[in-house]
């Protein structure tokens, strides 16, 4: 009689073994691990399988997530479009964009309930990397401390997107079913609260280096890189100082990168933390998405109001913008990336914390504390870099506007600051009303998915204006 393995330990091996004799090369081992294997007490009785868990959630973000374009749309090419940045052509079948840059989303938009959904699904796959580490009697102290720390940090960063996008939201910390599925939502300021008390303790966890090439694992580095950003949403500008200077001071880590075309590279000195490629002959989504060949684009271009923003001296124009023409059209697109998502070998992995964004928080956060000279400071390092002369602001509010300028033209095309720093700024309205035909205030917010209002009614009300 043959014997038949059928439980869910030997099923969860199967699944690491197979993956090992594929993926052993790579720093390190990244499996699409279903979320009942993660809660699987046999994934944390040693270090490898319990990473395995935890690595399977950046492969998440990387593919899944809001983070990357790779799912259909992420955060770059939707709100690019929700903005002043990208405008959709949606020439394709999907058109994956158009009801983004029309400002006409609805709470049953895919889009919507896909970053609401992938999101969630990550943050429960976190709780379960956290309680398994916390609960292993198999790992050593060090060990949980990193899955732990991993696992908080994670948890952070997904509900402070969240609580941007949607507002008042779940904040989730436990792997419960029962409990999360009615959970009603927290209110923003205090998921702000929540989110940097889960920082602040990924970063007593986390090592000071980096365990993994190339900055794809956090450290207490990358974890305080969030809480500055954090704390400038707060208002708390002397911490949001403070942090920022800290991780600035680093010298050693990072340095500040003065050729443009090098940022974006897997090997940048800037780089905080970034998503590693699949394979090692991917590079990212965006470029594969956004690079043209030829016009007109089949999804989405760089809107003009932003490409004649930028002086004709601006390197930031010259080397993060390319464009194609046809008869009398032309279309730029963004080229920060460079390459598209195959290659010989990886060239560019998807960068989501850089060494300039803590410039700017300091920039900020030192105008508005009146710091006006050190602001200056920090943002005429960032312009020089660009070849533009050093800011004529003088007030503190000329400085902040100046500081708000600044970041469109450094992030364009970058995960959505756009909408958020003019979201925190109060200046959605006056910049968007007088440029898209469809834009009304409360679209401030997205809506709560459908689907989810319908299962958990402790999530009404709806978000105003839908």
């Amino acid at each position: 009689m043959k014997m038949k393995y059928s439980t869910p330990k030997f099923k969860f091996w199967i699944i690491i073994l197979s993956a090992m004799l594929v993926t052993s090369c790579d720093s390190f081992l990244e499996v699409d691990l279903p979320q009942s294997q993660l809660s699987n007490v046999s994934v944390y009785e040693n270090y490898e399988t319990a990473t395995t868990a935890l690595t399977s959630i950046y492969g998440n973000l990387r593919d899944q997530g809001m983070f990357s374009e790779g799912a259909g749309i992420g955060l770059t090419g939707a709100l690019a479009n929700y903005t002043d940045e990208m405008v959709a052509y949606d020439e394709s079948s999907s058109k994956i964009y158009i009801n983004f840059y029309n400002n006409t989303l609805l709470p049953s938009n895919t889009y919507i309930s896909g970053f609401w959904n992938s999101a969630y699904s990550q943050i429960y796959a976190a709780n379960a990397v956290f309680e398994g580490a916390a609960a292993s009697t198999f790992l050593t102290a060090d060990q949980k401390k990193q899955l732990q720390g991993e696992a908080l940090f994670i948890r952070g960063m997904l509900h402070f997107y969240l609580s941007n996008l949607f507002g008042d939201i779940p904040y989730v910390t436990q792997t419960d079913y029962k409990v999360n599925r009615l959970m009603a939502r927290t209110e923003i300021k205090v998921v702000y609260d929540l989110v940097a008390a889960d920082l602040k303790n990924a970063i007593a966890m986390l090592p000071v280096n980096y365990i993994s090439a190339n900055k794809v694992r956090p450290n207490q580095l990358t974890a305080k890189a969030l809480l500055s950003k954090v704390y400038l949403y707060q208002g708390s500008w002397s911490e949001a100082e403070n942090t920022a200077s800290s991780i600035i001071g680093q010298s050693g880590v990072y340095s500040f990168e003065d050729e443009l075309n090098n940022l974006f590279l897997i090997g940048s000195k800037e780089t905080i933390w970034q998503l590693r490629s699949a394979t090692s002959d991917r590079n990212t989504w965006e470029g594969e998405l956004f690079i043209l060949s030829a016009g007109p684009p089949l999804y989405t271009a760089l809107n003009s109001v932003l490409v004649n923003s930028f002086a004709n001296t601006d390197l930031r124009r010259s080397k993060w913008m390319k464009s194609v023409s046809s008869g009398n059209s032309t279309w730029y697109y963004p080229f920060k990336y460079k390459e598209m998502l195959f290659t010989t070998v990886s060239k560019e992995y998807l960068v989501l914390f850089r060494l300039t964004e803590q410039y700017m928080i300091r920039a900020e956060a030192r105008a508005q504390l009146d710091n006006l000279q050190g602001a200056k400071d920090d943002l005429n390092k960032i312009r020089k870099r660009a070849t533009l002369d050093n800011t004529v602001a003088n007030t503190k509010a000329e400085l902040l506007d100046a500081i708000l300028q600044e970041r469109r033209w450094e992030f364009f095309a970058e995960l959505g600051h756009r909408f958020f720093d003019l979201k925190r700024a109060g200046k959605l309205d006056v910049n968007l009303s007088g440029i898209k035909p469809g834009w009304n205030t409360t679209d401030r917010l997205f809506p709560i998915p459908e689907k989810e209002l319908n299962t958990n009614p402790n999530l009404r009300p709806q978000n105003p204006g839908y």
